[in-house]
């Protein structure tokens, strides 16, 4: 039998742990999508608690705590950072066989030194406390668990109308080691099913680009210009999260028709929207083209399931699902369309719905070109799929359908400081698999032949995609 969590954790062959404790471990992090704050990042924030570095803003632990019968206030209402956590440590030890279970007993390992005991209801004082203690010191500011981590590049996801100021702030940072690059993250272009609220953020564009929107020419000038802006400060990548691709037949006559109706305040009919979210998902893509950015769409979550939650604590509050919207008929078109003309830049497609990961990478390989190793990339399982079961199923569909040498791994998609054991959970799982393969006779034991797609996978892919200055 195995210990639970030990430095050998889902190695189950030596050619494993060579693998993972040779190669994988020593390899630095860039997290190329996350939602960490940057102006945390920028102001080396200290955390007043383990409670607000780990559970604020947490809808995965929370979506286990309302599971597991805890009220609402010892969630995300007014209860102390102890109660709060010790609501937490009460709902571990029913979170058996969740990635929870895993994620936080390696968050308390690794930078909390809190090995070899389980959080429960007996231990949360103690752990409590360490914790806190350990937050006092020095290495565990926001730069310093950076540093711990040996995270090299961190994207925070950023609107078009935000203030980079953070951005810079740090970049002026002396010593500093870590980059922070914003990314591109234009949904609420595409926001019309709130039409005053879209307004509302069309007037904030144009302040932001110091340009006025009253056209739809207008509205692709400000954009560019924030895009432009973007660029400025690192930007390399932007990053979409829909339900499902836009990629309906349109005129220009009609998308400019859409757009004054809806600034004017009267609501465009369902087609009307589609036709002009098509347009502007276009332009968007083109902008990225230009710059020669990256772009990456998440699509699939059916978000805001309960209208008790939204009401009561708005978005990302973990009230979200897995959909099954059809996705591969839109995605191709809008990739041909831009294929076609010319405009289309490098893509990574990621899939909440575990059905579509071979469509996905099927249509999404159609569209190599030949001008830039993995242009194409079927993202890493995200959300609700990173996980052991998640990361396999996306591995073995890109191992089958595509090049998993070209692979750029894994990401946060995280809120969270401590993280970034995500990307040891990937790296343990990938080494893993690729020893289970070697064992099989179905890859060679060929040492530096493997050693090279780790590495590659872990880092090196990441650096050359994204061509980040690190």
């Amino acid at each position: 039998m195995k210990p639970f969590l030990d430095q050998d954790f889902l190695l189950d062959s030596p050619t494993a742990v060579d693998l993972y404790h040779g190669v994988a471990a020593q390899q630095p992090i860039i997290d190329y999508h996350c939602h960490l704050s940057p102006e945390l990042v920028a102001d080396d924030h200290r955390f007043r608690s383990i409670t607000e570095i780990w559970l604020e803003g947490d809808h995965y632990k929370w979506r286990a705590m309302r599971a597991d019968g805890v009220p609402e206030r010892q969630i995300t209402g007014d209860a102390s950072d102890w109660e709060k956590f010790a609501a937490w440590a009460k709902t571990v030890p029913h979170t058996l066989r969740n990635p929870l279970y895993h994620w936080t007993h390696l968050e308390l390992g690794f930078p909390f030194g809190v090995r070899g005991k389980l959080l429960s209801p007996e231990t949360a004082r103690e752990i409590f406390d360490h914790c806190n203690a350990k937050l006092a010191g020095d290495g565990f500011t926001t730069q310093g668990l950076l540093r711990q981590f040996d995270v090299r590049v961190v994207c925070s996801t950023d609107d078009p109308v935000d203030d980079l100021a953070p951005h810079a702030r740090h970049a002026k940072r002396a010593g500093a080691f870590t980059k922070l690059y914003p990314t591109w993250r234009p949904d609420k272009a595409l926001a019309l099913q709130d039409l005053p609220g879209w307004n509302a953020w069309v007037d904030a564009l144009g302040a932001a680009a110091r340009s006025p929107v009253g056209t739809l020419d207008e509205l692709r000038d400000a954009l560019a210009k924030r895009h432009d802006a973007f660029h400025a400060a690192g930007c390399r990548a932007s990053d979409h999260g829909l339900e499902r691709i836009f990629a309906a037949d349109t005129t220009e006559r009609e998308a400019a028709a859409v757009f004054a109706k809806a600034r004017a305040g009267q609501a465009p009919s369902p087609e009307e929207i589609e036709k002009l979210r098509s347009a502007l998902l276009y332009d968007l893509a083109v902008l990225d083209h230009r710059r020669g950015w990256a772009q990456q769409f998440h699509l699939g979550a059916l978000r805001d399931t309960s209208a008790r939650g939204m009401a009561a604590l708005g978005p990302n509050t973990g009230y979200d699902a897995i959909a099954d919207f059809p996705q591969a008929v839109a995605l191709a078109r809008f990739l041909d369309r831009l294929d076609a003309a010319g405009k289309l830049t490098k893509t990574i497609v990621y899939n909440l719905n575990p059905a579509d990961n071979e469509a996905f990478a099927t249509v999404i390989g159609s569209f190599n070109d030949g001008t830039t190793p993995g242009k194409m990339q079927l993202g890493s399982a995200w959300w609700f799929l990173d996980q052991l079961d998640g990361m396999r199923k996306q591995i073995d569909a890109l191992s089958s359908l595509g090049l998993l040498s070209r692979f750029v791994g894994m990401l946060t998609d995280s809120r969270s400081f401590l993280s970034f054991s995500r990307h040891e959970y990937f790296r343990r799982l990938l080494c893993n698999m690729i020893a289970e393969d070697v064992e099989r006779g179905l890859l060679p034991n060929d040492r530096p032949l493997l050693a090279a797609l780790v590495e590659d996978v872990c880092f090196r892919n990441a650096r050359d995609y994204f061509k980040f200055e690190i």
